[in-house]
């Protein structure tokens, strides 16, 4: 299947999943109503995740855009996850340029996955990403760093829960090491 086409249906399936499901799931880890504040677990960040590793920064920059500006479409949080996933985006490549062992140009035609990266390189660079999506998610959201315990609470209880979904949707699309969509 084209890269192209198989980037737009992963765009889509991701979106849908993310605005039709996920952002009507509202997780509490305490039994208690007011112990612990509602969230909601984001994957929509694992776009740009998972794009090819030769895409350069300003695509992925404009695809970082393109991607929180339709997120906070349907979630009516002005830019909020804008600047959050443009963000990781800008920084997708020297994370994934810290964590691999040769040179990105050597992985022409590949994308980040298990297959590609193994099971533990690729989690410590989606979970770094995504905490880093999250802490700025949730700061811009709070507005204040008064309440820092309250910041960093949010910010590890949507990562976890983030995280499980993503290794959900990458057990899900991946079949014997290779990704399907």
């Amino acid at each position: 299947m084209n890269v192209y086409i198989k980037n737009i249906l992963r765009f889509c399936i991701i979106i849908l999943l993310q605005v039709l499901i996920l952002n009507k799931i509202t997780l509490r880890w305490w039994s208690e109503p007011s112990g612990f504040p509602i969230f909601i677990p984001y994957v929509y960040p694992l776009f740009i995740l998972l794009l090819p590793f030769e895409t350069p920064v300003w695509a992925l920059l404009i695809m970082g855009f393109i991607l929180g500006t339709t997120v906070d479409t349907f979630m009516n949080t002005a830019g909020m996850h804008a600047c959050a996933t443009i963000l990781i985006a800008y920084l997708r490549t020297n994370v994934l340029s810290a964590l691999l062992p040769r040179n990105l140009s050597e992985y022409t035609g590949q994308h980040p996955n298990i297959k590609t990266m193994g099971w533990m390189p690729f989690l410590v660079y989606s979970a770094f990403l995504i905490i880093l999506h999250h802490f700025v998610f949730f700061t811009i959201e709070l507005w204040n760093l008064s309440n820092i315990g309250f910041l960093l609470l949010k910010v590890a209880a949507s990562a976890i829960t983030s995280m499980l979904f993503i290794i959900v949707y990458l057990l899900l699309f991946t079949r014997q090491g290779t990704a399907r969509i």
